[in-house]
């Protein structure tokens, strides 16, 4: 598995390969990881329980993104170093990689020249880390032409490309040039969350995810904002927490709001349990693991209509949708939510949890291990 983000890093691509990796570890598979260190150095393959799995791992020698407040990476002209080293040592029946970027770039090229058949899952858009490479405008469209087409150059090369929703398959066959894309949802594991289902005795939105730009975690304050006794909680942390924590100052609502910062698997669960909605403004969501286990979690759900996120919500069902960077839209679809009869609430609960239960893990696992035995899966 060839992971650009993997633990202790939290964003929708590591957790993806987390589970999956695990889960085929619990099907009696041996699954290796190749991953950035927390620091420039280069160690021997060790293992690490993830999710309660044993895995192992390849760290590798790493260094900082400068203007980001987590992300690490390995230089791109070592990829190709480091992948040999890897394949050579593990030779692997199949190399997954969750990335184009850097570490599944060189295993995808490396493995090609051993046979090793490559299964590719795009996770990423190439726009959504524009924020983070401080070049100005033409800077930035160079940027993500280049970006773009290293990307078709690896997927070209891989014996299959998926990605977690047909909208988000669409999308990159539209921008590459490519054909076959397999939507394959993230998956779930909805025994993990609990939902209690009728009615909350407070207003309590709940949204959980990095704290960055295309997030726009500022719409749901403003909307808040507008909602009396209204609370807010953020799980998750990010570029944009202070700029954050400055607006609910500005917007007078800073003690209804609740910044948890990372936090553990357990209280981000229990978060979500007590919480009365899902509210999610971002406009680059390929999927959003979060989102889901927010329905495994019973809550409905308001998000924007943007990407993949209509795939999730079906208007009037399990929530509501609203245009993007409309805050007044937003703001009434969360008051209906909030203020629906008891009856109407608990309908909307059970349609979360009936629209997820189609992203069932199993069905995850079962449909990744065809693809790796060779087997041809419908695009």
């Amino acid at each position: 598995m060839g992971c650009d983000t993997f633990t202790p890093d939290i964003n929708g691509a590591a957790r993806f390969a987390e589970r999956l990796s695990a889960g085929l570890v619990q099907r009696g598979h041996t699954v290796h990881v190749s991953a950035p260190n927390d620091r420039y150095a280069l160690e021997k393959p060790r293992i690490e329980k993830v999710e309660g799995e044993d895995l192992v791992l390849h760290r590798l020698p790493s260094v900082r993104w400068p203007n980001h407040d987590w992300l690490r990476f390995v230089w791109p002209w070592r990829s190709k170093h480091y992948a040999r080293k890897v394949l050579d040592t593990v030779r692997p029946d199949v190399v997954h990689i969750q990335s184009h970027i850097v570490i599944g770039r060189g295993l995808t090229r490396e493995a090609r020249k051993r046979g090793i058949p490559v299964i590719a899952t795009n996770h990423t858009m190439a726009e959504n880390i524009l924020d983070f490479t401080r070049l100005p405008e033409w800077g930035n469209r160079i940027f993500v032409k280049l970006a773009w087409d290293d990307a078709k150059r690896t997927f070209d090369m891989a014996s299959a490309v998926t990605t977690p929703t047909r909208k988000a398959a669409d999308f990159l066959e539209q921008t590459i040039d490519i054909s076959g894309v397999i939507p394959i949802s993230c998956g779930i594991d909805m025994s993990q969350y609990t939902a209690e289902i009728g009615p909350r005795e407070e207003k309590r939105i709940v949204f959980v995810g990095r704290l960055t730009s295309e997030k726009r975690v500022g719409d749901v304050l403003r909307a808040a904002a507008r909602i009396p006794d209204a609370i807010v909680e953020l799980v998750g942390d990010g570029d944009q927490r202070a700029a954050l924590e400055r607006h609910a100052e500005e917007l007078g609502i800073r003690e209804r709001v609740v910044f948890h910062g990372r936090t553990s698997d357990e209280d981000l669960r229990a978060a979500l349990t007590r919480a009365s909605v899902f509210a999610i403004a971002s406009i680059a969501e390929l999927q959003s693991i979060a989102t889901m286990e927010a329905m495994a979690s019973g809550l409905p759900i308001v998000a924007a209509d943007a990407v993949a996120l209509p795939h999730l919500v079906r208007e009037g069902e399990n929530g509501y949708l609203f245009p993007p960077e409309d805050v007044d839209v937003l703001t009434d679809r969360l008051n209906r939510v909030l203020d629906a009869d008891a009856g109407e609430y608990e309908r909307m609960q059970r349609a979360s949890l009936e629209l997820v239960a189609a992203h069932d893990i199993t069905r995850t696992l079962d449909t990744f291990e065809a693809l790796y035995r060779g087997e041809q899966i419908p695009a």
